[in-house]
């Protein structure tokens, strides 16, 4: 009988393939090894599981081998027990074998394991490669021993542990999962609708809606998943995620969605259902001066400033949801809500009504920032009762923090979607503005200027302890902070004389 994994083990075993790497290749790069060997074994070990639960069932070999197949093809000698045994040159064996595996299963695989460097042996030495081959040799990753949730979680809980240990800012690995879950809550994706992601990253907020959409009862195999990642190897990760998920419906590009998008019809960009991202945040080199003239006409609200990108993939993301049925959650930094070197984009973004909600939260949210995020849903065409009104909604205090790790808890994700699906005023929490009350304030969304926090009493007979005095500075306060973070946002954006529009 399989041994399972609890999850616990799992884990171990996962980040016990990491440590062999310690020394020998840079924090950062042990995703390029780890993940790769990891998902191979998993194939391997899930086609021996289909062959031999065939081969009980009819004696017949070759029905067992068909049958194995059915999932996926892993083409003779390029099975893990065959690049195991391999005497010698165990990065080419490998190499050979993952370039076998992707050609003969292009629908699904094709670019899934990355383009590491398996025969540098300077880099990658035979002796390295084979104590990672007998490690991951230690356990089954049959689907009996770890079932695809399970495995989905220790993948999850590998790319926080390579972001934590990389020692860098890991923005494209890990969006924190309380948010992104609570933003698949909001979005309701249905069964038979396409969802989107412009800059994907290992996948997560794609699986997170999937998930939804299954916790909602759906059928989930008439959910197609599109997404975009800039670099290579983590939108090969992003592939191998999904498929170790249980995902079969997925399109996964590499390249640039700014300059590049990869989803078209003719001479359009391909529209989806629902489109949610967290952005890379106020890139400043990108090219201002293409998107002046875009082909696809996502400049239809301005051009963005050449320190901030954020713009850009805020009308990239407006653009590609569908006319009728397209909705979005967007995560940005508070800046977006209010500078004012975008303030006409946003004022003609509010004119064409397609904001339905503004949420405010705390800090910590960006993986490796203490920035404070905000997330914006819009949508092509609002319900009749919403049409010309944008929620607000205060949920800074909401964000709960320990062990240094800032994130929602279940209750705090219930206040919020409460507001969000009540849509009316919410003292002190939400507040319901008209786009026309929005417009004269010149198109300011920042939050605090629509949701007021109520000041705390302070008896006149009773001494001011250190905690009131806290609770005043913090209400009253909050205005300032927030003007005060605009500044140095603005700041910093701000580009040299010689730099600007190169």
């Amino acid at each position: 009988m399989t041994e399972h994994l609890s999850q616990r083990e799992l884990e171990s075993y996962l980040w016990g393939a990491a440590t062999l790497l310690r020394g020998l290749v840079d924090a950062s790069d042990y995703k390029q090894y780890i993940f790769p060997l990891m998902f191979f074994k998993r194939l391997s070990d899930v086609w021996d599981e289909d062959y031999q639960d065939a081969l009980n069932e009819t004696a017949d070999e070759g029905y067992a081998i068909a049958t194995a197949n059915d999932r996926f093809v892993i083409p003779e000698g390029a099975h893990w027990n065959d690049v195991r045994s391999a005497p010698k040159d165990v990065g080419r064996a490998m190499l050979s074998a993952f370039l076998a595996i992707e050609s003969a299963n292009p629908e699904r695989l094709q670019g899934v394991f990355g383009n590491a460097n398996w025969t540098d042996k300077g880099q990658m030495p035979d002796a390295t490669l084979k104590n990672l081959i007998e490690h991951f040799s230690k356990h089954d990753l049959t689907l009996a021993a770890v079932p695809e949730d399970e495995l989905g979680n220790g993948y999850e809980y590998l790319i926080k542990k390579f972001a934590d240990d990389s020692g860098h800012t890991a923005q494209e690995f890990y969006t924190n999962r309380t948010l992104v879950h609570l933003m698949a809550q909001m979005l309701e994706p249905q069964p038979g609708e396409s969802i989107y992601d412009p800059t994907c990253g290992t996948g997560g907020m794609l699986i997170s809606c999937l998930a939804e959409a299954k916790r909602r009862g759906g059928d989930t195999r008439t959910i197609g998943l599109y997404g975009q990642e800039l670099i290579t190897i983590t939108a090969a990760i992003a592939r191998m995620n999904l498929v170790i998920h249980g995902v079969s419906d997925f399109h996964i590009a590499s390249g640039n969605t700014l300059a590049a998008p990869a989803f078209a019809q003719g001479d359009r960009l391909r529209t989806f259902d629902v489109v949610l991202a967290n952005p890379p945040y106020s890139i400043k080199k990108w090219n201002r001066g293409a998107w002046e003239k875009d082909a696809w006409g996502r400049n239809f609200l301005g051009t963005p400033p050449q320190g901030r990108a954020d713009y850009a993939f805020f009308q990239h993301i407006l653009k590609t949801m569908d006319p009728e049925t397209g909705r979005c959650a967007i995560l940005f930094p508070h800046g977006v809500l209010f500078r004012n070197e975008e303030a006409e984009m946003r004022r003609k973004l509010i004119e064409a009504d397609l904001v339905e909600c503004v949420l405010g939260l705390g800090p910590g949210l960006f993986y490796n920032s203490p920035m404070e995020a905000c997330v914006i849903l819009c949508r092509s065409k609002k319900p009749a009762d919403r049409q010309g009104r944008i929620l607000f909604i205060d949920a800074v205090a909401e964000i709960a923090r320990e062990r240094a790790q800032s994130f929602l808890r279940p209750q705090d994700q219930a206040r919020i979607l409460a507001a969000y699906q009540d849509f009316t005023d919410a003292p002190g929490f939400a507040s319901l503005v008209s786009t026309s009350d929005v417009l004269a304030a010149e198109g300011n969304l920042s939050i605090a200027r629509y949701v007021k926090k109520p000041k705390p009493e302070v008896p006149v007979s009773e001494a001011v302890t250190l905690t009131a005095a806290w609770d005043i500075f913090d209400a009253e306060g909050r205005g300032f902070w927030t003007g005060m973070d605009a500044l140095v946002d603005m700041l910093d954006g701000l580009e040299p004389a010689e730099d600007a529009d190169a």
